[in-house]
């Protein structure tokens, strides 16, 4: 796919748009002022994949453990602070990598001043993040909620920051009906070369909130547009993760395992869904870009997959390995699954 060229800032390491790989991001959900549970919290974000991790700043005491939260982790951190400017101008001096907060929130433009004169002195971007839930009176009285009010709604908030100089900026606009954040996005990205942060918010749970967030953020991938993602759940954020790094693999804009396998039907004979399970379980961290298929008879198995790099293709008793449609060897059906993934690993070098 060709992917729009967008300007490209900088979080921490972490480059946002200009073509730049597509970090995943995620939110904590501890109490930030409780510096130990944040920290354990991000490291398991880190181990499952996350580039970017965003931190709620509500008040003084969240503030006050931004040092030391900056201190326990080299993992990009994004303080994320709605209307009090000066908890903005502190997670820039604790050495936060981004802040997110709306500029027209913060009153006095001389506030936005500050905040945008600190950031540009510490290299610091700064995100705008707009919801279906956010958007001023004046707009909704004008268009009611709609694409173009949400659109309008961050551009404003955009010009406030380029009227101080400021212009490395990324912008978020959220909803969480999936249609109207796909047209807002599609505006947005008409109408600016800002890069684009995704997301479908108030998904919902695991299961929903992944459809959901699949359906608008895919979408607009497909399209070309979007820098970076987040699939936002009621779930353990660590979750997120896994779900945004595996939309992405399955677009082909993230290397990492691909799997493949079988609804089933009448003619599987083995655990073809207990099977299927482990396999990706235990392999869906590795950073190998290969295809595995679990599919479940030999009838059209290795064909159906031809393909994949490797695969299983099970029977009554036992089942057939096979690597790019070519038949291996067989195996007894209970341990199909140990077998193709001491195969993978032995081939991958471990």
């Amino acid at each position: 796919m060709i992917r729009k060229q967008t300007k490209k800032i900088m979080v921490r390491h972490v480059p946002i748009g200009g073509g730049s790989p597509i970090p995943v991001q995620t939110m904590t959900n501890t109490h930030t002022e409780d510096v130990d549970a944040t920290l354990e919290q991000i490291r398991r974000m880190e181990i499952a994949g996350a580039d970017i991790v965003r931190l709620a700043v509500p008040h003084e005491a969240a503030a006050s453990a931004l040092p030391a939260i900056r201190r326990g982790t080299e993992l990009p951190l994004v303080a994320d602070i709605h209307f009090d400017y000066r908890l903005a101008l502190a997670a820039v001096e604790a050495g936060f990598d981004k802040i997110r907060i709306n500029p027209g929130n913060i009153g006095d433009p001389a506030r936005v001043r500050l905040v945008a004169d600190a950031c540009r002195d510490h290299g610091i971007p700064i995100r705008i993040g707009v919801n279906s839930g956010s958007v001023e009176k004046g707009l909704l009285q004008k268009y009611g909620l709609c694409p173009r009010a949400l659109c309008e709604s961050a551009l404003g908030h955009v010009r406030l920051l380029e009227d101080c100089g400021f212009d490395s900026i990324c912008i978020s606009v959220k909803a969480s009906d999936p249609a109207m954040m796909v047209e807002t996005n599609r505006l947005l990205s008409q109408s600016c070369d800002y890069p684009l942060h995704l997301g479908v918010t108030e998904a919902g749970t695991r299961e929903r909130g992944i459809l959901k967030s699949a359906a608008g953020i895919g979408s607009l991938l497909l399209d070309g547009i979007g820098d970076t993602i987040r699939i936002s759940l009621t779930e353990d954020p660590v979750e997120e993760v896994r779900a945004g790094t595996e939309l992405l693999r399955a677009l082909g804009l993230k290397k990492g395992v691909q799997f493949i396998s079988c609804p089933s039907c009448g003619r599987t004979e083995y655990d073809l869904f207990g099977v299927a399970r482990e396999v990706e379980n235990r392999l869906r961290d590795k950073p190998w870009d290969i295809t595995v298929a679990v599919m479940g008879c030999v009838v059209n198995g290795p064909g159906e997959a031809s393909h994949a790099d490797y695969g299983i293709a099970g029977g009554k008793d036992e089942g057939l390995l096979f690597r790019k449609g070519k038949a291996l060897y067989r195996v007894s059906a209970d341990k199909l699954a140990d077998a193709l993934v001491e195969l993978i690993e032995s081939e991958q070098k471990v």
